[in-house]
C-alpha cells in the first residue's frame, strides 16, 4: 500500500471514530445538555477567542496577510456577536411554541418542540475561515448536538489555531476537529451525519448535497454568486463610493456577498467613478501594496485572477484604474467595456477587480439580473423608495442591502442565506439555532371528539362525515 492511501485510511479512521464518540452520547445529550449546560459551552468558547485573539490576528497574517482590524473587525467580532445573542436569546428559542387547535383537532393540545439534531459536521471555507468555522459552531451547541469542525486546509495556520482552541475548550465527544485536505473532506462526507453545514463554493455544494442524499442528512448550503450592485441616477455618491470600496474590497474582495460588478446610471457614472477613485486612495493608497489591504489566499487564486483579467482585456475590456501589483498582493483594479463572452462576465471573480457597467434603463438591468443564477446579494443605491421596492420585486437573492453593502452579514435577528444556486437554508441567531434543530410536534388528546368517526362506517357515522364536509370543506 501506497503513502497516499494509507494517509487516507488514516484519516478515514481518525474521522470514523470522532463520529463514533460523539455518536455515543447522543441519547445522554437530549436529556443532559440543557439551558445551562448549553451556556456554559457557549461562554467557554467565548472565554477560548478572547484567550486566543492575539494568536488569532498572527494565524490570519500569515495565512493571507489580513490587516489587524479587519481580523477583529471580520473574524472575531461576528462569532462573540453570535455567542451573545445567542446566550441571550436561547431560554426563549428553546422554549416549547404552542399551537392552537384546529377545527378538525378540538380537544387536543399542540405544541412544537425544537431539539438536537444530533452530531453536526461544520465544513469551513477558506476566505473567514475562523468565523464561518466557529459561527456554525455556535448554532450548533445552542440547538444542543455536537459537531465535527472540518477547516480550510487552504489557511494552515488559522486551521491549525482552531483545532488548538477546540481541544482545549471542549471534549472530543462534544466538538472536534479534523484537519486535512479533500481527503478528509471526502472521509467526513462518508459517514452518517444528522446535519452538514457547508460553506463554499456552488460547485462543492453540489458535491456535499449528493453526499449528504446518501444518508438523508439535513443541510445548510451558504454558497455564493455574482452580487450585483445598482446606482441610480439619485444616489449619493459619495456614501454609495464608501459602502462598495469597503464591501468589495475588504479581505481583498474575497467575500461572498461582496459587489460583484456595478451597474451604474450612464448620466452618474463619471461622478461616480471620480467619487469611487478617491475612496479607494483613501482607503487604500496609491502606492502598491497596502498594508490595509489582505493578500489573495494562494498562488492559484492570484493566477486565476489574473487570467481573467487577461481574458477581458483581450476580449476588449478596458482597465480604467489599476494598483501596482505582485504575486498574491493585488490591488483594487476598475475595468469597463465588458461584453457577455468574457469569462468575468460569468464567473465569482472573487478578488478586488471591480466591473463598472453603464445603463440607461433599469429594465436591461433586471432583465440581465434574472438571466444568472439567482445571487447570494444584491445591493441597491437610490433615493426613490418607488425605483427601490421595484427593483426588490422583480428580482430575486439570497438577501437585499440598500445603500449599503454587507452589513447583513453582522444582523443576528435576520437570517442569512442564498436561493437556489447561492444556498440552502439560513444562518445566524435564531435561524442558526433552527437549522441544526429538528421541529418535532407534540399533539396531545384530552377530550376529541374525532373516535366518533372511526369506522364502522355506519349511516350515523355517515352522516357526522357529511356534516363536518359541509362545515369544513
Amino acid at each position: 500500500m501506497n503513502r497516499k492511501c494509507r494517509t487516507m485510511d488514516s484519516i478515514a479512521t481518525t474521522a470514523a471514530a470522532a463520529f463514533e464518540s460523539q455518536s455515543a452520547g447522543v441519547a445522554a445529550r437530549r436529556q443532559e445538555f440543557g439551558l445551562t449546560e448549553r451556556r456554559a459551552a457557549l461562554a467557554r468558547l467565548a472565554a477560548a477567542i478572547r484567550h486566543n485573539e492575539a494568536p488569532l490576528v498572527t494565524a490570519l497574517a500569515a495565512d493571507f496577510g489580513k490587516p489587524e482590524a479587519e481580523v477583529i473587525l471580520t473574524e472575531l467580532l461576528p462569532v462573540m456577536q453570535e455567542i451573545r445573542h445567542a446566550s441571550r436569546h436561547l431560554r426563549r428559542w428553546m422554549r416549547p411554541r404552542r399551537v392552537a387547535p384546529t377545527l378538525a383537532t378540538l380537544g387536543t393540545s399542540a405544541r412544537i418542540r425544537p431539539e438536537p439534531r444530533g452530531v453536526c459536521l461544520i465544513i469551513a471555507p477558506w476566505n473567514y475561515p475562523f468565523s464561518l468555522a466557529l459561527g456554525p459552531l455556535v448554532s450548533a451547541l445552542a440547538a444542543g448536538n455536537s459537531a465535527i469542525i472540518k477547516p480550510s486546509e487552504m489557511t494552515p495556520a488559522t486551521s491549525a489555531l482552531i483545532a488548538k482552541l477546540v481541544q482545549e475548550t471542549f471534549p472530543p465527544s462534544l466538538v472536534t476537529v479534523i484537519e486535512g485536505g479533500v481527503d478528509a473532506s471526502q472521509a467526513l462526507l462518508e459517514l452518517p451525519f444528522d446535519h452538514i453545514f457547508f460553506t463554499g463554493s456552488p460547485a462543492v455544494g453540489k458535491v456535499v448535497m449528493a453526499a449528504a442524499s446518501r444518508t438523508l442528512a439535513s443541510v445548510t448550503l451558504e454558497l455564493g454568486g455574482k452580487s450585483p450592485t445598482i446606482i441610480g441616477p439619485d444616489a449619493d455618491l459619495e456614501n454609495a463610493a464608501k459602502w462598495i470600496v469597503f464591501g468589495k474590497f475588504a479581505n481583498a474582495g474575497q467575500t461572498c456577498i461582496a459587489p460583484d460588478h456595478v451597474f451604474v446610471h450612464r448620466a452618474v457614472k463619471d461622478g461616480f467613478l471620480a467619487v469611487l477613485r478617491n475612496r479607494i486612495a483613501k482607503a487604500y493608497g496609491t502606492a502598491g501594496t497596502s498594508p490595509h489591504l489582505a493578500r489573495i489566499v494562494n498562488d492559484r487564486h492570484a493566477q486565476r485572477l489574473s487570467d481573467l483579467l487577461q481574458d477581458a482585456v483581450g476580449k476588449g475590456a478596458q482597465v480604467t484604474m489599476d494598483s501596482p501589483s505582485q504575486g498574491r498582493d493585488l490591488g483594487p483594479t476598475l475595468i469597463e467595456a465588458l461584453t457577455p463572452e468574457m469569462d468575468i462576465s460569468s464567473e465569482e471573480i472573487f478578488g478586488p477587480i471591480l466591473p463598472i457597467i453603464a445603463y440607461d434603463n433599469i429594465d436591461e438591468v433586471i432583465d440581465q439580473i434574472n438571466a444568472r443564477p439567482k445571487p447570494l446579494a444584491l445591493y441597491v443605491f437610490a433615493k426613490a423608495r418607488p425605483q427601490i421596492d421595484r427593483i426588490i420585486a422583480a428580482t430575486s437573492s439570497g438577501s437585499v442591502g440598500v445603500n449599503l453593502t454587507v452589513a447583513q452579514f453582522t444582523h443576528t435577528g435576520l437570517p442569512f442565506g442564498g436561493v437556489n444556486t447561492s444556498g440552502i437554508g439560513a444562518a445566524h441567531g435564531e435561524y442558526g439555532f433552527r437549522a441544526f434543530s429538528h421541529e418535532r410536534t407534540v399533539l396531545t388528546n384530552h377530550f376529541s371528539a374525532l373516535p366518533l368517526v372511526f369506522p364502522p362506517y355506519t349511516a350515523r357515522v355517515k352522516r357526522l362525515i357529511g356534516l363536518i364536509k359541509r362545515f369544513l370543506g
